[in-house]
């Protein structure tokens, strides 16, 4: 059974796609920093890159947003746009946000703006039609063409999403007729407003999950807000009356979460290392550039030979990662270090299950190919923040390091500060050094200070402060 479970309280809202009890996607957006991507603004173009077509627009917003002609466009349709068109300062246009700001960056944008509906995307600057890739079948692909050819406006153009196989016709034209409208209302606003300003902000997390995710293939959508709830049946009667009798109310006295046990694996989401079933485990490690996953047999010792519980291993471990990437919503380049292994149909079964796996991912996910030394590369779109961004800050202790310097380097370095302090001027009372409780164990044990003492001639005292950050300490020259 597929179900998304719908958690709503006044700061955040949470949605988690599980399947059997197992949790399969989380989204989590919270109402004070609300995302960016989908909404429409009035802009003002503040500095052009020459050379580069981009430029950065004013869009009201902390950081200005970075804009290049082609983004947000299939290849055929950059294609057809004119090379003539330019950009200067000073320039107001409108722009749609097709990144969020990540890191220092700030938001990313496209003067070619679409407008999502349930069944079609509209694309009302350019004039183009294409249908979703994860309709295969050849037959329903040209069904759904033909009608995206009758009923595209001219001089606009328009995707087919993959919840509209096995529409008519009909349910077509009521998203293009609602889009058109939505359209012309935006570019009249656009007329009438001062940059910048926001022309059009794209729905909130329950309805775009609605939008995109809510299918015949869910069994249920459960929400624990009530006007949630009206406003998700509100939709569907429009859109999709046959899935209203799949969405609950839930009125439990427990958390929604932890009724569905969804709080615990969330919790695991902060792991670096994940532990597999067999024994073994894999370990995630961002950086600046990457996403590198390590895989380790760890207690996995197989049942064979060694050529088979490494193959075990990666193949145990391909899934779990697959899982793990849309889970933590991991975006941009990520390199799989799978164990080696030593034949080449071995590498081509781990490679297909990979490229099956990633199928199930909405986000557009390519599987690259795997090296001699068994590296896996996949490039995976990163639109908004993820999972990890949201709920983690930087570590104050270690910075962001993983890291913090051991009580063994900490007393090498109080005894060298007081070396040089006892060098510029001697303390007759002694000194008073003030640490973390981890690092007093160490100089208890290693007598370091006191060795130091006799050497100098002066006394030190040692106190522990709770709460003290590890890498901090203090040194007081004692007064008679």
């Amino acid at each position: 059974m597929k179900s998304i479970i719908v958690n709503i309280v006044p700061e955040e809202t949470r949605i988690a796609i599980i399947e059997d009890g197992d949790l399969l996607e989380i989204s989590v957006e919270r109402t004070e920093s609300a995302h960016l991507v989908g909404n429409i603004y009035k802009g003002r173009v503040q500095n052009v890159l020459p050379g580069m077509q981009a430029a950065f627009v004013d869009i009201g917003q902390e950081k200005n947003a970075f804009l290049y002609i082609g983004d947000g466009l299939p290849k055929e349709a950059v294609q057809a746009i004119s090379s003539h068109e330019k950009i200067h300062i000073g320039q107001n246009l409108p722009i749609q946000i097709v990144k969020d700001a990540l890191g220092t960056k700030g938001p990313r944008a496209t003067t070619h703006l679409t407008l999502p509906g349930r069944n079609i995307v509209l694309m009302p600057t350019v004039d183009y039609i294409g249908i979703s890739r994860r309709i295969e079948v050849e037959t329903e692909r040209e069904r759904l063409k033909e009608i995206a050819e009758r009923i595209c406006p001219t001089g606009m153009g328009m995707i087919v999403r993959t919840v509209a196989a096995g529409k008519s016709e009909t349910a077509l034209q009521k998203d293009v007729e609602y889009l058109t409208r939505l359209w012309s209302s935006l570019m009249a606003r656009n007329k009438v407003s001062n940059p910048p300003t926001l022309l059009y902000r794209d729905a909130d997390l329950v309805i775009r999950i609605v939008r995109d995710y809510f299918t015949e293939n869910i069994d249920k959508m459960v929400l624990d807000n009530k006007d949630a709830y009206v406003r998700v049946l509100d939709l569907l009667k429009y859109t999709s009356p046959e899935l209203i009798d799949k969405v609950e109310l839930y009125e439990g006295s427990k958390s929604v979460f932890q009724m569905y046990q969804i709080e615990k694996e969330i919790e695991n989401l902060g792991k670096r290392q994940v532990e597999l079933k067999s024994g073994g485990f894999i370990v995630i490690d961002k950086t600046e550039a990457l996403t590198a996953i390590d895989v380790n047999t760890g207690k996995f010792v197989g049942q064979a030979n060694l050529a088979d519980t490494v193959f075990q291993a990666n193949m145990e471990a391909a899934v779990e990662i697959a899982k793990q990437i849309r889970l933590r919503d991991i975006g941009g380049i990520i390199i799989i270090d799978f164990i080696d292994m030593e034949t080449a149909s071995q590498k081509g079964q781990l490679l297909a299950l990979m490229e099956k796996k990633v199928r199930q991912d909405k986000t557009k996910t390519n599987v690259v190919d795997i090296t001699a030394l068994g590296l896996v590369e996949i490039t995976r779109k990163k639109s908004r923040q993820n999972f990890e961004s949201i709920i983690y800050s930087e570590c104050p202790y270690c910075h962001g390091r993983g890291l913090v310097e051991s009580p063994e380097t900490l007393s090498i370095k109080i005894s060298r500060d007081l070396r040089r302090m006892e060098k510029n001027r001697h303390a007759e009372n002694g000194y008073l050094v003030q640490v973390h409780e981890r690092v007093v164990a160490v100089l208890d044990q290693s007598k370091i200070l006191e060795t130091l003492g006799k050497e100098l001639g002066f006394k030190i005292q040692i106190e522990k402060i709770p709460g003290m950050h590890p890498e901090v300490y203090s040194i007081l020259q004692l007064n008679s």
